[in-house]
């Protein structure tokens, strides 16, 4: 969430960051109005206080002279009552200016290229060449299901369409590229965490999840709990309401969860396979870090998720996303996109942002510093999608009747090649 300061203060700032954005800029006048009406009712309030804390030296220094004060006790319940009713008034005032605030994304970083979609993003560094083609591979979907290690049919049986039932080697491979990423990253830095996935409203209002994006997430019925779309929610609002010291910071926690998103607005996009499923895992890495800080974490953090795909020998790409690509917690934002042989392009396998205070602000997560309390940064990416890593191994080591397991993923597989003959 922003600062209210800035829509007070700099609301220009704000309309031209929707305008980058392409969202709507109308929002700003409900806001207006709402925060007008809220600062005049706290006007009231305030008055109202300063005479009942008025009328209580008089009353006091009437019951010192021992004077009847019976009139003035009247007076002060009086004052109690609308004191009451105007607090109640600012109360909603302020909880319906909070929601509205809700649906304003981050305003982007003034290094982020302005555009309006993917096809406006510039391309950073690329790593690795690419030496397999749509000719020269059988795609993971094809290649699983005839050895009947990737099963669409009973996934579709079991959860509907978008979910798959892995077996054998596929799902040994799932559970070794798992393992291989969290090893990795625990040897550069980052704390494992297991934590729950699902999670109360607050959590994904926290990580800005809710309450736009509603319609993408699913919810349990009676307790109103909600499955995870990525880990990040749950290790972000760890410290949610707490206060960090500036000495600990930076944070940097890792975790493997399953990730379930609606995928709404996506039916008709990559049916076919494992790329877009309603169920997936990911190891995702999350950072606290001191604003001043919070950059070089980020260029850290994308470092990290490549030396993912480095060490499983990936060709892969680095792209920074512009204005109107960029997710709505994230100030920037650089995805790294895998070379997937079957389809002849490269993929987004990992999307690395720093959300700045966006995120700290809505979960309360606050830095103790010398000079003042200030919200702590954080940051998130994919570390990696472990789903699509499967098929950009399965597809980009194909050789003669088998799939060669880069070196980095042979212990965790216990094996160099797999027979697909």
């Amino acid at each position: 969430m922003l600062d209210k300061e800035i829509i007070r203060n700099n609301p220009e700032l704000l309309k031209k960051a929707l305008h980058d954005r392409g969202a709507d800029s109308s929002i700003l006048g409900e806001i207006e109005k709402l925060d007008a009406k809220w600062r005049e009712l706290k006007g009231e309030g305030d008055a109202l206080r300063a005479d009942r804390n008025k009328l209580g030296l008089e009353i006091a220094a009437a019951a010192k002279e021992k004077k009847d004060i019976s009139k003035l006790k009247k007076e002060g319940e009086e004052i109690a009552k609308k004191l009451e009713k105007a607090g109640e008034k600012e109360e909603k005032f302020e909880e319906e200016r909070t929601q509205v605030m809700m649906r304003i994304p981050n305003i982007p970083h003034p290094s982020v290229p302005v555009g309006k979609d993917s096809r406006d993003n510039p391309e950073i560094r690329k790593w690795g060449a690419p030496k397999k083609k749509s000719s020269d591979v059988e795609s993971h979907h094809d290649l699983g299901t005839r050895l009947g290690v990737i099963d669409f049919e009973r996934g579709v049986k079991l959860g509907g369409h978008r979910f798959t039932v892995m077996s054998g080697w596929a799902a040994r491979l799932e559970r070794a590229l798992t393992s291989f990423m969290l090893a990795l990253h625990a040897s550069r830095g980052y704390r494992e965490f297991y934590v729950p996935y699902l999670v109360r409203t607050e959590i994904l209002e926290g990580t800005g999840q809710l309450p736009k994006f509603a319609e993408e997430l699913y919810r349990t019925e009676g307790d109103g709990l909600w499955l995870i779309p990525t880990a990040e929610v749950p290790l972000t609002n760890l410290h949610r309401g707490e206060i960090l010291e500036e000495s600990q910071l930076p944070f940097r926690y890792c975790a493997f969860t399953p990730c379930f998103r609606r995928e709404a607005g996506a039916y008709g996009k990559d049916i076919k396979g494992l790329i877009r499923q309603h169920q997936f895992d990911k190891v995702e890495l999350v950072k606290f870090a001191l604003q001043e800080d919070s950059y070089r974490e980020l260029e850290g953090m994308v470092q990290d998720a490549e030396t993912v795909l480095k060490q499983l020998e990936l060709p892969y790409k680095v792209v920074e996303l512009c204005t109107g690509d960029m997710g709505f917690a994230s100030a920037k934002t650089y995805d790294l996109e895998v070379w997937i042989p079957s389809q002849d392009t490269y993929r987004e396998i990992s999307s690395c942002s720093n959300c700045e205070a966006f995120q700290a602000r809505r979960a309360n997560i606050r830095v103790r510093r010398k000079a003042a309390m200030e919200f702590a940064h954080t940051l998130n990416g994919s570390g990696v999608a472990v789903g699509r890593a499967l098929i950009a191994v399965v597809e980009n080591h194909q050789e003669g009747g088998g799939i060669k397991i880069p070196k980095a993923l042979q212990p965790h597989m216990g094996t160099d090649w797999i027979d697909t003959k």
